[in-house]
């Protein structure tokens, strides 16, 4: 018990460990991330890491909740900035959109995701709470373009559900590098679908019906 209180009193602040973790997989990859190669960046053994983490997918999974955290503060800049609302959902695919192949970011959720199929309930639950973060924020943004005029009347969560699936897939194909298709590609195609999607109805018209 004496030795375990020394190592709580000596260790980093957690947030520097899942920082220092990003990190890694910036610069070296997800498969370079090992306990004892992170121990070594923050002057932890292995086993005070498992201590506080009790496995390698709860240091993933808690990693991915410190860059989503970080990530849902700038979202909710983004979203709370003056201008239209058609201005503000461009800023929300913008930051959906991984930068690149290999963004860490989208590298630790493809593999979180890849995990989940063996998850418990409270890792899944964490996981849809992190998505239903950017969800409800997306539908909050939609039914205030719908009621300023900036976009046709639909049913805001339905449109929600179906371009977070159309980024979550153009997302894939960025962050793993698939040929052919790269950022600036996947951001016309989404822009494209927005258009079609919520382009507000000639004046003096009922809008069109749900999506």
């Amino acid at each position: 018990m004496a030795a375990a209180g020394r190592a709580r009193r000596n260790a980093p602040p957690r947030e520097e460990v899942l920082a220092v973790a990003m990190d890694m997989i910036a610069e070296r990859g997800l498969e370079k991330l090992t306990m004892a190669g992170l121990g070594r960046e923050v002057g932890m053994s292995s086993g005070h890491l498992l201590y506080y983490f009790r496995s390698k997918d709860e240091l993933l999974l808690r990693t991915l909740e410190w860059s989503e955290g970080r990530l849902g503060a700038e979202r909710g800049r983004l979203l709370a900035r003056p201008g239209t609302a058609r201005e503000r959902l461009s800023a929300y695919v913008d930051l959906y959109v991984p930068d690149g192949h290999r963004d860490p970011h989208w590298t630790l959720w493809l593999e979180v995701w890849n995990r989940s199929q063996n998850a418990d309930d409270d890792a899944r639950a964490r996981q849809a709470a992190i998505e239903g973060a950017w969800h409800r924020d997306l539908v909050a943004l939609v039914a205030e373009g719908i009621s300023r005029g900036e976009f046709r009347r639909v049913d805001a969560d339905r449109f929600a559900t179906r371009l977070r699936a159309l980024l979550d897939g153009f997302s894939i194909h960025v962050a793993i590098g698939l040929r052919g298709t790269d950022r600036d590609h996947v951001l016309a195609h989404v822009r494209e679908f927005i258009e079609d999607g919520l382009a507000a109805a000639p004046q003096g018209r009922e809008a069109g019906g749900i999506l």
